[in-house]
């Protein structure tokens, strides 16, 4: 993958379903537009500090593996370890089935299916996917590139649409001059409920760095990728917020469920709806492809360092990709998809990523004071930059554990699940 591609891998991950939704989330936390604006500004922010910390350490350690890579390097073995077989179980082979199950609804939207149905094609997509990977990252991210383009100019669309229309009657505008003075009248910890619902939206903007042996010129190419990237999908973040407010009511934008829809409606009459799950379809589409594209590489790293079995490291004669862990991540995200069980899962693991990315940024704190680490790229204002990001990610683990306990300690159960394992594979040799 040149930058072209690399780039596409990083905005159309980040782009999925959850834009559509997750503004109405942020408003539940503020009074008004000015501070859903500066919760998205602060999440994108935010989120360009993380992919600034994973550009230096990709340029310092250009191969495939991203974040386990990382941890290994800063912690040890375990803690890539650990990050591997959380996104195994659940982190990144759930991301895989969520998505699957959303495209899968808003096909269903489009064209009359069953709940069953709905999951057939969610899992016929996953497996579609699959079957592109496993021809080659050539492929793969030749689709990706086609899709992040499509669903981009989508957006660009849907904005320009927006303003040209204007408000449509009964729909009175919504800016940020009008709203309540100061950030919110629901004080800090709103204001931070918003961040953390916006940071939500922002997830797999590391995942680029999975792929870092299939990159040209990785040490600069990822990092590159990754603040133009996060740099775009900001700034489409915070054209669709206008939009949104532009068409809909404040409460509208609060309360509605498919905020999205609710906007072309708006624009377009009722048709709109419909026209708006298209475009979701081919969102959920790009980031799904990107995801399946990435995950194995990380897999296959770790069957390399002799840390999972050593047929998940094989790279298939023709096609030169970890076919193996293609086609292992493709039939237990499916298994998660049929079975339902990736909700439970999902929900209780995913917060654990945030975790792994305060480590990550820690680490590379610990690693700037250690011989040998030559970083092609810095990271200007560390430390203070990666301290901001760490504890920033350690405020949504935070946010998590407060509002279901029991829960994140399951999540947190099965993580820590992964050290016997480490311990009994290293043990055998």
């Amino acid at each position: 993958m040149g930058i072209f591609r690399a780039t596409a891998t990083v905005a159309g991950i980040i782009i999925g379903a959850s834009i559509f939704v997750q503004p109405s989330v942020v408003l539940r936390h503020v009074p008004g537009a000015a501070g859903a604006y500066a919760a998205w500004a602060l999440a994108g922010g935010l989120t360009l500090i993380g992919a600034l910390v994973a550009a230096e350490l990709a340029s310092a350690y250009p191969r495939s593996g991203g974040v386990y890579v990382f941890l290994s390097e800063a912690y040890s073995p375990a803690a890539g370890f650990l990050w591997g077989w959380a996104m195994f179980w659940s982190m990144h082979s759930g991301i895989v089935a969520a998505i699957a199950v959303v495209l899968g609804r808003y096909v269903a939207w489009l064209v009359p299916l069953s709940g069953a149905g709905a999951k057939a094609v969610a899992i016929g997509t996953i497996l579609a996917l699959s079957a592109v990977a496993y021809r080659g990252a050539r492929e793969s991210s030749a689709l990706q590139a086609a899709l992040t383009v499509a669903k981009v100019g989508a957006i660009v669309a849907i904005v320009v649409l927006g303003f040209a229309l204007g408000p449509v009657a009964g729909h009175a505008p919504v800016s940020a001059a009008g709203a309540p003075p100061g950030i919110g009248g629901s004080g800090l910890a709103g204001f931070v409920l918003a961040v953390g619902a916006g940071l939500f939206a922002f997830g797999g903007w590391h995942m680029v760095t999975y792929t870092a042996g299939e990159t040209v010129a990785p040490e600069k190419t990822i990092p590159r990728a990754l603040v133009i990237g996060t740099l775009l999908v900001t700034a489409c973040y915070l054209a669709l917020n206008a939009v949104y407010f532009r068409l809909l009511p404040l409460e509208t934008v609060r309360t509605s469920t498919r905020v999205a829809a609710d906007a072309a409606d708006a624009a377009l009459g009722h048709g709109g709806g419909t026209v708006m799950a298209g475009v979701v379809v081919l969102s959920t589409l790009g980031a799904l492809n990107g995801i399946v594209l990435t995950g194995p590489r990380v897999y296959h790293a770790m069957a390399r360092d002799g840390l999972l079995f050593t047929w998940l490291g094989d790279v298939h004669e023709r096609f030169r990709t970890p076919h193996r862990a293609i086609a292992l991540q493709a039939v237990w995200a499916s298994i998660l998809v049929a079975t339902g069980t990736y909700e439970t899962l999902f929900a209780r693991v995913v917060y654990t990523e945030w975790i792994f990315f305060a480590m990550m940024a820690v680490g590379l704190v610990m690693l700037r004071a250690r011989p040998g680490y030559a970083p092609r790229f810095l990271l200007r204002g560390s430390p203070v930059l990666p301290l901001l990001f760490a504890a920033a990610s350690l405020v949504v683990v935070a946010i998590q554990v407060a509002s279901a306990p029991g829960a994140s300690l399951g999540g947190l159960l099965l993580v820590a699940l992964g050290l016997p394992v480490y311990y009994g594979r290293r043990a055998r040799g």
